[in-house]
C-alpha cells in the first residue's frame, strides 16, 4: 500500500513563501511520477504541478508558473512544492499524488492513483 503524507502548510501573508513536502512509502519512489493538486472551498480539485520519475521534467499550471517550483529527492522518497509570492487565491488544501502510469492527461486527478490527506495553505493579510 502506497502512503503519501504532506506537511508544511500554514497561514501566511500575501507575498510570503512556503515549502510543502510529501513523504512517500510503500513503493519504489523513483518509479513514480508525482503531482501536486489543490482544492479551494466550493471548487474542483485542480492541477498545480507535476514532475517526472527522474525529476528532469516539470510542468506547471499557468496560475503558478514562475512562482512555484516542484522538485523531488529520490534518496529521501520525498517530493516538494516551493511556493513563492503567495497570493490569496492560492488558498486551498494542497494534495500530493502518485501517477497511475497509464496513458491520458497527466493534469487530471483521474491520472493519479494514490493521494495524501492534504495540507491547508491559507494566504491572508
Amino acid at each position: 500500500q502506497v502512503q503519501l503524507v504532506e506537511s508544511g502548510g500554514g497561514l501566511v501573508q500575501p507575498g510570503d513563501s512556503l515549502r510543502l513536502s510529501c513523504a512517500v512509502s510503500g513503493r519504489t519512489f523513483s518509479n513514480l511520477a508525482m503531482g501536486w493538486f489543490r482544492q479551494a472551498p466550493g471548487k474542483e480539485r485542480e492541477f498545480v504541478a507535476r514532475i517526472t520519475r527522474g525529476g528532469s521534467v516539470t510542468y506547471y499550471a499557468d496560475s503558478v508558473k514562475g512562482r512555484f517550483t516542484i522538485s523531488r529527492d529520490n534518496a529521501k522518497n520525498t517530493v516538494y512544492l516551493q511556493m513563492n509570492s503567495l497570493k490569496p487565491e492560492d488558498t486551498a488544501v494542497y494534495y500530493c499524488a502518485a501517477d497511475r502510469g497509464t496513458s491520458g492527461n497527466r493534469n487530471l486527478p483521474l491520472s493519479y492513483e494514490y493521494w495524501g490527506q492534504g495540507t491547508q495553505v491559507t494566504v491572508s493579510s
